[in-house]
């Protein structure tokens, strides 16, 4: 039976694409200006100083625009490259878009949509593959906004070999996000939308560190739109940071190349928050049990070494100097030095205000933030080496339970591995339980893992050898940990390589969001863009999408732990959870955790109990999911726990 799934997965695989001859294509267009040699067919004539432009005289055709190329017979497709006018002029470069195909010219599937960056480098849309004679695109809007224009000077289709239709029982990947940067960084919103960062750069990091600016962008998965955004009311670019969610939901970004900047993201403004005492980059931080934030290590930039604990308090603005939180229990055996060795810490905040070091270090450690702070040793991660760029997800905050899945003794030019422990914590200060369980099938670092409303988790992405900014020895098919069987199960492949600087969050939908990856400039590992996997226990068994509870109301959505809320749904289910919202950065999350609720029925009314200690239900945003008998999760409504 393995052997059959492995090859319905490799077959599915939809990497490996190459472009598609166009000879004997033809091309259709909604407008095209006639006598100045801008006709359609120049998007297609292997020349890139020609270009098509939409009717700009007499009078202007108005967006959208619409083009279609017809290959003349069925390809596997799984991407598409648009290059625009190289004439030094910017007018009809495409902004925002859709991309669909056809098999038939009639019925149509999105594969992708998004905003292209405003320039005149070559734009690739990976998307995952399906048979298709005819590719659309649609022309939303002109990328800066001089006109109702569209312009193109190339148009290409890439395409693979052999293609299976991939199975629903193992989740599907869907529509590919374009976005205008690179985004290494991202949190989820309380209202839903994505929050996306790259550097002072939409497509590079370098040259410019410090340069008091970053370039965002705020996805809207409910319309599509993706909205960019140079943020400099801060100065501070956010390239490298600590990230966390604060105990208002809003994104707390600390340190990078600014390194000891504070900016804080309200959902409409950037706030300038007071700088560390320490600077920092690669550093993680941690929000506690009574809202205030902890972050330590972060030797990227700002200096090497020292980089022991401190605490922001949001009561008083102000950050303290921990002297009693040392960094040095946490330090890997980094063969690079302090420089790589305090990065990137797997931080938990817990009870009374304690705050658990899970990795990626073999050691484990206890830090307490209260006075000056203090450290104790919470053992080793069982027979498990130092996991650089691995992942910590606590999948069952009530139980105290953390997957820890790969990384690398190393940071770089070292093999990754494949263990997975489960960690097991209880009081402040005691010593950890770790027990190992079944390896996942794919060594892996640089990967990213989600917990679901159902408590399992995705593992995404990542390389078996890991090197920044290359994608040589991406692993591309994703596995599930069922925490029921203590296994993984491998599903269906991603569409794009999602190693280092890629990122993964948990959306209200109950999907996945998959992205980033490069931001190096014009290498070809830049992946500016992202996709949305929907999990199995969003289809029936015959492939339809499965009819989803909803929930109806909810007696208060802002509470204090030990709190009970009535939910009434449309109809019976069986469970209830709540998954804290996530951010990412560098394979780091330290926001997202689920807690299984208790619950109680009267018809169609239950009443799900909050857990009592703020160590466990953190203050902050959360997602509540009902389930059904058959899993089907519902959309989620948004609770604020208050500390």
């Amino acid at each position: 039976m393995w052997k059959a799934l492995a090859a319905v997965l490799v077959a599915s695989v939809p990497l490996v694409a190459s472009q598609v001859d166009r000879t004997g294509w033809s091309i259709t267009v909604d407008s095209f200006q006639t006598g100045t040699g801008n006709e359609a067919a120049n998007a297609l004539d292997g020349n890139t100083g020609t270009f098509w432009h939409t009717q700009w005289m007499p009078t202007t055709a108005a967006l959208p625009h619409t083009i279609t190329l017809d290959m003349k017979k069925l390809y596997n497709v799984n991407g598409l490259t648009y290059l625009p006018r190289q004439d030094g002029t910017s007018n009809g470069n495409i902004g925002q878009h859709s991309i669909q195909v056809s098999t038939d010219g009639t019925t149509w599937t999105e594969t992708a949509k998004g905003t292209y960056l405003d320039d005149s480098s070559l734009k690739s849309t990976p998307f995952t593959t399906m048979p298709a004679r005819y590719v659309r695109i649609i022309a939303q809007t002109e990328a800066g906004n001089r006109g109702s224009w569209t312009s193109a000077a190339e148009f290409n289709v890439l395409a693979a070999a052999t293609y299976t239709n991939p199975p629903t029982n193992l989740g599907i990947w869907g529509l590919t996000m374009d976005f205008p940067i690179v985004p290494a960084a991202a949190a989820v919103l309380t209202n839903g939308k994505v929050l996306l960062w790259s550097s002072w750069k939409p497509l590079d990091f370098g040259g410019g560190g410090g340069s008091g600016k970053t370039e965002t962008a705020i996805y809207d998965p409910a319309t599509g739109t993706v909205t960019r955004r140079t943020v400099t009311e801060t100065q501070h670019d956010m390239f490298c940071p600590g990230l966390s969610l604060d105990a208002s939901g809003r994104p707390f970004v600390t340190g990078g190349n600014d390194a000891a900047k504070l900016s804080i993201y309200d959902g409409t403004n950037w706030i300038a928050g007071p700088p560390m005492k320490i600077q920092r980059g690669y550093q993680s931080s941690a929000t506690l049990s009574d809202g205030r934030i902890f972050t330590i290590g972060g030797s990227w930039s700002g200096g090497e070494g020292n980089k022991n604990g401190e605490v922001w308090s949001p009561t008083t603005n102000t950050w303290s100097l921990l002297p009693g939180c040392p960094v040095a229990p946490m330090l890997t055996a980094d063969t690079r030095g302090v420089y790589r060795s305090d990065n990137h810490g797997w931080l938990f905040g817990w009870k009374s205000g304690s705050v658990f070091q899970a990795g990626p270090s073999k050691a484990m450690n206890w830090y307490t933030t209260t006075s000056t702070g203090g450290q104790k040793t919470a053992g080793l991660r069982g027979t498990d080496p130092d996991a650089m760029n691995g992942n910590a997800i606590m999948y069952d905050a009530v139980n105290g339970k953390i997957l820890t899945v790969g990384g690398a003794p190393n940071y770089q030019d070292n093999p990754a591995t494949a263990n997975a422990r489960i960690i097991t914590i209880g009081a402040p200060g005691t010593t950890a339980s770790v027990a190992a369980v079944g390896n996942m099938a794919y060594a892996r670092a640089f990967h990213n893992s989600v917990v679901m409303p159902d408590g399992k988790v995705l593992v995404v992405g990542g390389e078996s050898y890991p090197i920044p900014f290359s994608d040589n020895t991406a692993t591309n098919i994703a596995e599930i940990f069922n925490p029921a069987t203590s296994s993984f199960t491998s599903v269906n492949p991603i569409s794009v390589p999602r190693t280092y600087h890629s990122w993964a969050l948990l959306l209200p939908d109950a999907t996945i969001i998959s992205g980033g990856g490069g931001l190096c400039g014009t290498c070809d590992t830049n992946h500016p863009n992202a996709q949305i996997y929907s999990p199995a226990y969003l289809f029936n068994a015959d492939g339809t999408r499965a009819a989803r509870p909803v929930i109806n109301s909810v007696s208060a959505t802002n509470v204090s732990p030990g709190a009970k809320i009535s939910v009434t749904m449309n109809r019976a289910v069986t469970s209830f959870s709540l998954v804290r919202f996530g951010s990412g950065t560098h394979s780091v999350n330290t926001d997202q955790r689920r807690m299984p609720l208790a619950a109680t029925a009267s018809g169609l009314t239950y009443t799900v109990t909050i857990p009592n200690d703020p160590g466990v239900c953190l203050p902050g945003s959360w997602m509540l999911f009902a389930m059904d008998s058959a899993g089907v999760p519902s959309f989620a409504k948004t609770i604020i726990v208050r500390g």
